[in-house]
C-alpha cells in the first residue's frame, strides 16, 4: 500500500478524516473520484461516514487513524 494520503476536511474538527489512497491512484485522479464517491453518497439525505467509507473501502481506499493536533494559526 502507498504512503499517499488524502485528508478529507470537515467544518467540524471531529469530523475531519484521513484515508489512505491505494496504489494504483494517481492524486489528481484519487482527488476527482473521492469526490465522485462523497456525491454518489450524499444522493441519500441520511447518509453517514459510514456510507462513505464503504464505498471507498470497495475501490481500496482505506481509513487512517489519526491524532489532530493544535491549530497552527
Amino acid at each position: 500500500m502507498s504512503n499517499n494520503l488524502m485528508v478529507l476536511p470537515a467544518n467540524e474538527a471531529a469530523n475531519i478524516r484521513l484515508i489512505q489512497i491505494p496504489d494504483d491512484f494517481e492524486q489528481h485522479e484519487a482527488y476527482r473520484y473521492v469526490t465522485g464517491l462523497i456525491a454518489k453518497a450524499e444522493e441519500n439525505s441520511d447518509y453517514t461516514w459510514d456510507d462513505i467509507l464503504d464505498l471507498l473501502e470497495e475501490r481500496g481506499f482505506e481509513s487512517v487513524e489519526f491524532v489532530l493536533g493544535p491549530s497552527l494559526d
